[in-house]
């Protein structure tokens, strides 16, 4: 959950804490990117999926420094033959945020037409790009002959898609909702060299 304060790392792991999916394992690897740079603003967010045979969870961390985007993201790995007991893969990211190019947030509102200023969404979807990996939506190509049989290809778009979560009051919250509005509205400031609030 984001707090932005001048210095949040105790907040941070408080946040890991209570977000309760390995949170030593979370913070140690953070510790281990962010170095001594201070944190001025965190979003953590677990999610839990289900197949017809397993549930798992994974957790990413993000934390913001006046000079950098750090993303964690820690994963279940279930045990199987060739790894008899169950692990966790972690994985952490350190971007500039000067490398930052987007920072995309929609927000879902209940209502529209009775919609107030200052009224919170009951859900967003925040997305940041830097470049890294991109989506290619391919499809088709068609002319406007409906008789024609040629082949006119492929077309399609390239979206960014480094990171993408989504933040819903009624699976986390609404306090989960406005902690990820807090950390976009940071990360948008820093980005664009703006002061974090």
């Amino acid at each position: 959950m984001p707090h932005v304060t001048s210095d949040s790392r105790a907040d941070l792991r408080a946040a890991l804490v209570r977000a309760g999916y390995y949170p030593d394992l979370v913070m140690d690897i953070l510790e281990g990117a962010l170095g001594a740079e201070p944190v001025s603003a965190h979003l953590v967010h677990v999610e839990t999926t289900f197949s017809s045979t397993e549930v798992r969870r994974h957790v990413t961390a993000l934390a913001l420094t006046a000079t950098r985007l750090v993303s964690a993201h820690v994963d279940d790995q279930p045990a199987d033959a060739e790894h008899p007991a169950a692990s966790a893969a972690a994985t952490t990211e350190v971007v500039p945020v000067s490398a930052v190019r987007s920072v995309a947030l929609t927000q879902v509102v209940e209502h529209p037409e009775r919609y107030r200023p200052g009224a919170p969404p009951i859900e967003v979807t925040l997305a940041i790009g830097w470049g890294a990996i991109n989506r290619l939506d391919l499809e088709p190509a068609t002319c406007p002959d409906p008789s024609c049989e040629a082949d006119h290809g492929l077309t399609g778009s390239m979206t960014p898609d480094d990171l993408v979560l989504r933040v819903s009051a009624q699976a986390e919250g609404q306090e989960s909702v406005q902690d990820a509005l807090a950390f976009a509205r940071a990360l948008s400031a820093a980005s664009t060299g703006g002061a974090s609030r």
